[in-house]
């Protein structure tokens, strides 16, 4: 009784295996895994809000499931499934309603899971993208640290080779942006680290570079525990940790900015801004290293993806090509351009291991709704960065000096020579 709706809704035989409450199965057994729907509420939610949407919140709340290998599973889900199946045309419509009505999934609609983000105000406020930032990075440190493991640190990692863990590919990342922002060439230097996170960044600047470094996070949570880092560090007298937006910091000079993870939150309307605020703040001579997930033509997440309601709130992705063009606006030269797309994908699965691995404490500290909702998105985004969907690019901008200087060493070979 089933089929029919979930026919209707994927628009072709299945090529996987669909395992339904009331015992009937549907696709084959030869595929990647077993979608089991657990109820109709899953449909009900489906039917509401036919889908990424609807799925999603039936995955955050238990009534669907998947089984076998999860990469794999939404691989294959996401290749079935029409481009936008909102929109299955008259029959279409018509074969959806009539076996969700037979089924009794055709209730009032049901109430979102809680952990659905619905952020007020004008976009990319101060006060909005705090509250944005607080959903998704205000969710406990523990867990944080669970599933990022010992470096805390939440971007993509630089595996140097294949034997590569993960701690080992996240400290060659910051050393590398280190390298690129000249922090090794000189100690002393001033360095800005804008979404600095729980401080790994500042840390290691710091601690092999000499660095004095004010790191800046909206997030309260991350702000305290990089703050207790950094004092049983030592490093107390060279690294500062605010509470502080990237508007917000005027007045003072630096030598260097680091931007990780940050430009996504930022939006593609105050993206020529951002870079003018750290433009000002930067000496003649001075290199900003911008790391952003980036997305071809650029995207923002529509409002039914899992990824504005569950994850990021208002982030968007921004095409290299236009942060490129908005640097030179604001008046850098850039230098250099490095993708590491595939180094995401292997960053994911690593951080999927961390969670699965300890599945039961996540849930303790977060909920089993959230741990769902982490691991859901991070499996489908390793997915999107394998299939080039999405990408990492660092771009390396200069502040040409008086003299039309830029200090940049003549090849790449310094930045990769070892410590």
């Amino acid at each position: 009784m089933v089929r029919p709706l979930v026919e209707s809704l994927l628009g072709q035989p299945p090529p996987l295996r669909f395992q339904f409450f009331d015992g009937s199965t549907l696709g084959t057994d030869g595929g990647p895994g077993t979608v089991h729907i657990r109820s109709t509420d899953a449909l009900r939610r489906l039917v509401w809000a036919p889908g990424e949407l609807g799925l999603a919140r039936a995955y955050v709340t238990g009534d669907v499931d998947f089984e076998g290998d999860m990469f794999a599973v939404l691989r294959a889900l996401q290749e079935a499934s029409p481009p936008d199946i909102r929109f299955l045309g008259p029959t279409g419509t018509a074969a959806a309603l009539k076996a969700a009505r037979r089924l009794g999934a055709l209730g009032p609609p049901l109430p979102p899971p809680p952990d659905e983000a619905r952020p007020a105000g004008w976009r990319h406020s101060i006060r909005r993208d705090a509250a944005s930032v607080s959903h998704h990075y205000d969710v406990g440190n523990d867990f944080y640290r669970l599933v990022l493991g010992p470096s805390l640190t939440y971007s993509c990692a630089r595996f140097v080779d294949e034997h590569s863990d993960l701690e080992q590919a996240q400290a060659a990342k910051v050393e590398l942006i280190c390298k690129k922002l000249g922090l090794h060439d000189r100690r002393g230097l001033r360095l800005l680290d804008v979404g600095c996170g729980w401080g790994t960044m500042a840390m290691h600047a710091a601690t092999r570079h000499g660095a004095e470094v004010v790191g800046i996070t909206v997030s309260r949570e991350q702000a305290d525990l990089a703050r207790r880092r950094v004092a049983r560090a030592g490093l107390g007298g060279t690294v500062e940790i605010r509470v502080q937006d990237y508007r917000l910091v005027r007045d003072e000079m630096f030598d260097a900015i680091s931007s990780i993870g940050m430009l996504e939150h930022v939006g593609r309307a105050r993206q020529d801004h951002y870079f003018q605020t750290l433009r000002a703040v930067l000496r003649p001579g001075g290199r900003l290293l911008n790391h952003a997930i980036s997305s071809p033509g650029s995207s923002r997440p529509g409002r039914r993806s899992l990824i504005s309601r569950y994850v990021f709130p208002d982030a968007e992705l921004i095409d290299v090509g236009e942060t490129v063009l908005a640097m030179e606006r604001a008046g850098f030269e850039v230098r250099d351009i490095e993708s590491l797309r595939e180094h995401y994908v292997r960053t994911l699965r690593a951080w999927v291991a961390n969670l699965e691995g300890r599945w039961d404490e996540a849930v303790a500290m977060v909920g089993e709704p959230r741990a769902r909702v982490w691991r859901v998105y991070m499996v489908g985004c390793a997915n999107r960065f394998a299939m080039g969907a999405m990408a990492v690019h660092q771009v390396l901008g200069v502040v040409l000096d008086h003299a039309g200087r830029s200090d940049m060493p003549p090849t790449r070979g310094a930045w990769e020579a070892s410590p």
